[in-house]
């Protein structure tokens, strides 16, 4: 039986269809199934990194050197395949079992990176942030152990005191973020901050300067903990100040004597003069004391209308408010001496 030649034409054209078919039918099974994972026994997920401006061979060549027990050849035609391999965004990436190719494509071309998050408290001191910023998940600290004037310079404040600098808040970082990605967040925040409650303040204070403003800020973070009491407390200090009353606040005193103290404050620390201590010495303290939050910076430029000069605390977290020294006297008698 003779075959004509456009029949055995069209055999031969039908194989490279077949191929054709046999490839996509491949690719959308690869696409659709689980990455092999190489990982180590402690570790669940994979760590990926895309490095800034990296073309489609060099992700492929990270992913594999990070774990993907892929083919290398087979990952790098599934991106370029995809279209979108020029789109892939520099980052932090996990990538957990089950995770198909094409989620992980997606995952690199939406910028999906692992976040970490490090949480900074009010009334927290610059050493206290540093402790946390060195026990923060997944954070790569500078090998130095950058001290406050190296942090402040490489933020671009070079000679500026890192004390209440930062705001306190919980800041988002990729997975591997440098420690200085924090503190510029942090500090960005509390210029941000600053200038806004500069902005909204009374006329007329005894402040001259924002700077000043921050200072009486971290004093009434200090101070109270109690929302209600933020505003009477920094009318009592802007009284003082108008007055040229010494502050008389036992935070800055307590700062100023650092960690050699131990236990309680003394008399003779109240008597040992310091920059910071605000019974030896009128004003202001030099810098902040700590990190105020939103509250207080709105409580320094906005005090309460008060004929307070004086203030105890109650026990409860509230103060007791004077306006005349026997007054206070009273109120030291009931709160502190618990006598009638």
């Amino acid at each position: 039986m003779n075959v004509s030649k456009t029949g055995r034409g069209w055999r031969w054209l039908q194989w490279p269809l077949w191929a054709l078919l046999v490839a996509a039918a491949a690719l959308a099974w690869w696409v659709n199934a689980p990455l092999a994972l190489r990982l180590p026994p402690d570790q669940t997920v994979l760590d990926l990194r895309v490095v800034p401006g990296a073309a489609a061979p060099r992700v492929v060549r990270d992913a594999t050197t990070a774990g993907l027990d892929e083919p290398a050849w087979l990952l790098l035609w599934g991106l370029r395949a995809s279209g979108q391999a020029h789109l892939i965004k520099a980052g932090s990436y996990e990538v957990t079992p089950g995770t198909t190719p094409w989620q992980l494509l997606d995952k690199l071309v939406k910028g999906d990176q692992a976040l970490r998050r490090v949480t900074l408290l009010e009334g927290w001191t610059f050493a206290q942030m540093r402790e946390a910023m060195r026990k923060a998940e997944h954070i790569t600290l500078d090998d130095q152990a950058l001290d406050g004037d190296s942090i402040m310079k490489m933020l671009g404040k070079g000679g500026q005191h890192p004390e209440g600098r930062f705001f306190p808040d919980t800041y988002v970082y990729p997975k591997h973020a440098s420690e200085l990605d924090v503190w510029r967040q942090a500090a960005q925040a509390m210029d941000k901050k600053l200038a806004q409650a500069w902005a909204m303040r009374q006329p007329g204070l005894p402040l001259n300067t924002p700077d000043e403003a921050l200072i009486l800020a971290s004093i009434v973070e200090k101070e109270t903990g109690l929302d209600a009491d933020r505003a009477q407390v920094a009318g009592v200090f802007i009284n003082r100040l108008r007055l040229g009353m010494r502050l008389q606040t036992d935070p800055a005193v307590i700062y100023g004597v650092g960690p050699a103290l131990q236990g309680r404050l003394r008399r003779h620390h109240l008597d040992t003069d310091t920059p910071y201590n605000t019974y030896t010495r009128a004003g202001l303290p030099p810098t902040p004391i700590a990190m105020p939050g939103w509250a207080s910076l709105q409580a320094a430029v906005q005090p309460a209308a008060t004929r307070a000069l004086y203030f105890v605390a109650r026990g409860d977290g509230s103060s007791q408010f004077s306006a005349t020294l026997a007054e206070h006297n009273q109120a030291v008698r009931r709160y502190i001496l618990n006598k009638p």
